[in-house]
């Protein structure tokens, strides 16, 4: 364990190593969602780092917290980009911000006890299965490119999840990107091609938004799981750091910082960001709750982004690699999504819960889309805003979700 001095707000030579040791453990999957939906990796670190600083600005401070990528928005950014384009749905990322700040107002003036009423477990879990599940067909089409170097990977990240300890145990998607980037070396599948073009030192290939009320309405109902997953992160840290942030800064300052971030991410082409539970898990072993260090590993990202052979690095992981690891990844938050009904103790011998639960799951998994013009609402989005519906419609309440718990 690693004592936190008090008051060291400076760059020193530890508090350097300690933001980087925070970068390594979110790198992996901060870097994963862009490679997975088509963005420059580079744009992700840039927004990652910039959008924590915000955060921290917005929280006083006071939150020791890294905002990365976001793996609940891999799906709708793949399918908003197929219908509407990648521009327009940065229109959407950016609307997503504006939910958050919509949000953290109405927490603001009326509680917490509000977002627990609107977004119960029967909605929430078969909501957080479906971001896992509606990819799964990917995962294995980008593992079956090469079979050999996909299990490699795969094997490498569980053997990380179920059997080592410590800051090891918090990065099992970097090592397997890793050891499955050895093996992808070892047959001679991979290109360096990026690696040789890209300069040393570069902007990041920002994007422009475009105006798509297609995507504006697409993306929105994705953040109700994120909204939540949030609220559990703040709980999670403040159980760490031996301090109530849900009270002070405040529970609205915390979902406003997210969303300022994330809209930020949409308007330089970025991915929305989240407050990463990885790192929350290296705060807990390595005892470093400064917020000062979170802000060197939000530094430290930025610099990043601009060092071209970076990205370069970054683009020549083969895909297999990249379906290995989704093949883990993606059935761990379907499991989030049950684990969120055991925990809310949620009764599914009730009918009414039976009910939402099922068409959700249905009309999530199964692509249900409702279109009227130009405009359309499909998948997670549809389907989270059926769950919001039939739970305020039906009979009966449902339980809520326990947020004390920490979500993935």
């Amino acid at each position: 364990m690693i004592p936190e001095m008090k008051n060291q707000n400076q760059f020193t030579p530890r508090n350097m190593v300690l933001g980087v040791q925070f970068l390594f453990v979110a790198f992996g999957a901060t870097v994963l969602v862009p490679l997975l939906v088509g963005i420059d990796p580079a744009v992700a670190l840039f927004t990652a780092g910039v959008g924590t600083l915000l955060f921290h600005l917005i929280t006083k401070g006071m939150v020791p917290v890294f905002l990365g990528s976001s793996f609940a928005f891999i799906a709708p950014i793949i399918e908003s980009t197929r219908l509407y384009g990648l521009p327009g749905t940065f229109s959407g990322i950016i609307a997503v911000g504006v939910v958050y700040t919509l949000v953290s107002a109405l927490v603001r003036a009326r509680g917490i006890k509000f977002i627990e009423r609107l977004f119960p477990s029967t909605v929430v879990g078969p909501v957080i299965m479906i971001i896992g599940l509606s990819l799964a067909s990917v995962a294995v089409d980008m593992a079956k490119t090469q079979w050999v170097i996909a299990s490699i990977s795969l094997l490498t990240a569980i053997v990380v999840v179920v059997f080592t300890k410590g800051l090891i145990k918090l990065i099992p998607i970097f090592i397997g990107i890793v050891v499955g980037y050895i093996a992808g070396l070892a047959l001679g599948v991979i290109d360096f091609a990026p690696i040789k073009e890209a300069a040393w030192l570069t902007l990041p290939a920002f994007t422009m938004p475009e105006f798509s009320w297609g995507s504006i309405l697409y993306m929105i109902p994705v953040a109700i799981a994120p909204i939540i997953e949030h609220v559990g992160d703040m709980y999670a840290i403040g159980g760490v750091a031996e301090k109530n942030f849900i009270e002070r800064p405040g529970l609205h300052r915390t979902l406003l910082g997210d969303g300022i971030a994330t809209s930020l991410a949409g308007f330089f082409g970025g991915v929305p960001n989240t407050t990463y539970s990885e790192v929350t898990g290296a705060i807990s072993l390595t005892k470093v709750t400064n917020p000062f260090i979170l802000r060197i590993s939000a530094i430290t990202a930025i610099v990043f982004s601009l060092v071209g052979k970076i990205s370069g690095i970054l683009k020549t992981i083969p895909q297999a690699v990249l379906g290995g690891i989704m093949l883990l990844l993606f059935g761990l938050i379907a499991s989030v999504g049950i684990k969120t009904l055991v925990d809310s103790k949620t009764d599914l011998s009730k009918v009414r819960n039976q009910v939402i639960v099922s068409v959700v799951l249905t009309i999530g998994i199964g692509g249900a889309v409702i279109s009227w013009g130009n405009f359309s609402l499909a998948g997670i989005g549809l389907a989270a805003v059926v769950g919001i519906l039939l739970n305020l419609i039906l009979p009966g309440e449902s339980a809520q979700v326990v947020v004390a718990e920490e979500a993935e």
